[in-house]
């Protein structure tokens, strides 16, 4: 039998930690309704709450880098774990609605500190990088599936308050794992001042080394059609295909399992076959996918649709370990937490400028155009090996 390795504690750690976070930021919505009518605000209101939620999110993986480099991993970890465990009990306890908009920011904030520091941890004790991320990653989709169930419940049952607070009646049992199990991690840059680590011509150079924009491109194509796919998926199929609320919801279901199964498979043929042969080929699956879902006919193309639109989507497990190849052993922090906020950022018009085509053009429409970006994503790979860019 095989045996269970420190390295391996790690990753399973690693991966609860990002349960743990996306649990956080997946909570609000189920108990909105409720929200709404205790504060007596619109939809609109918690909408802007919660867009402030997402783009501290974005904003953080940048610093949450550059204190990985100087304090370790490690503490970053706890410090996003126990602060999202801390926010979603401020959100619960916020007695007027400016304190539940500043504390669904902060819980923004301090979740988006783990990804860029788990990811590049795992990078430093795992040589199957993609397998590792993979696996990582299905924690996010996890959450995806049962927090808005638990989170329902809870509320229907005791309130939206008590929904809130099962954050941290997971969180803190997930703190305690990480501080007692993975050891201390050495920094990266100990003795590098913050203020050089922000340094905006060593930024600039990083994101302008031709083989991170390359990469940086298909991230940004792929997270915008991920953002507009799962902002909208249920709607589409309500609307566009015209199947009942529990169909769309049992699909936009399956869409999160084949993403989370794909994602460790995905990893792995990266780790093998090569990441720009799985990242294609992900990418060109989920424009097949979408293509299905606007133009195939009858109820199997649409779930074959969402089950390629799935397993496409897993992309970021082939990709992410491409940016990591392409950054040096002491600046993967804070280079892989500045290319995660660039194109987080970016990506997060998704759903915006989906529902802008979807109001001007109709739902075919919109998920036709995500192909199309898609596609491009693997035109332009098909020129990189073509030409031999070497990008």
């Amino acid at each position: 039998m095989m045996r269970w390795r420190y390295r391996e504690t790690v990753l399973a750690l690693c991966t609860l930690a990002f349960f743990v976070t996306m649990y956080g930021r997946v909570a609000i919505s189920p108990v909105v309704p409720s929200i709404t009518e205790e504060f007596g605000v619109s939809n609109a209101v918690i909408g802007v709450a919660l867009t402030g939620m997402w783009l501290a999110y974005g904003l953080s993986q940048f610093p949450s880098g550059v204190l990985g480099d100087r304090y370790g991993e490690r503490v970053v970890i706890l410090v996003a774990l126990g602060g999202t465990a801390v926010a979603s009990v401020l959100i619960a306890v916020a007695p007027v609605f400016s304190i539940f908009v500043v504390a669904t920011v902060i819980l923004g904030a301090v979740a988006g500190l783990h990804y860029s520091v788990a990811t590049t941890l795992l990078s430093r004790i795992h040589d199957n990088v993609g397998t590792a991320i993979g696996i990582h990653n299905s924690g996010a989709t996890i959450a995806g599936l049962v927090a808005p169930l638990i989170v329902a419940w809870v509320g229907v049952t005791y309130g939206w308050r008590a929904a809130i607070v099962t954050t941290a009646v997971v969180g803190v049992p997930a703190f305690a794992l990480f501080a007692l199990f993975v050891s201390p991690t050495e920094p990266r840059r100990p003795e590098q001042s913050m203020r050089d680590q922000f340094d905006l011509a060593s930024l600039l150079e990083i994101l302008s080394r031709p083989v991170i924009a390359f990469t940086l491109f298909v991230a940004i194509v792929g997270e915008f059609v991920w953002q507009g796919a799962a902002s909208f998926l249920p709607v589409f199929l309500i609307e566009h295909r015209e199947y009942s609320p529990t169909v769309a919801a049992t699909g936009f279901s399956a869409y999160f399992v084949a993403q989370g199964i794909a994602q460790v498979g995905v990893g792995a043929v990266s780790d093998r076959f090569g990441r720009d042969r799985a990242t294609a080929g992900c990418l060109l699956l989920g424009a097949i996918g979408l293509w299905l879902l606007v133009a195939g006919p009858g109820l199997v193309s649409a779930a074959v649709g969402v089950l390629l639109l799935g397993i496409g989507m897993s992309f970021e497990a082939s990709l992410l370990p491409r940016f990591l190849d392409a950054l040096g052993d002491e600046e993967r922090g804070t280079g892989f937490g500045l290319v995660r906020t660039v194109y987080v950022i970016t990506a997060s018009l998704g759903s915006v400028i989906v529902g802008l085509v979807a109001d001007g053009f109709g739902w075919g429409a919109s998920f036709a155009f995500l192909a199309g970006l898609l596609l491009l994503a693997v035109i332009a790979f098909a020129l990189n090996w073509l030409f031999s860019l070497e990008l």
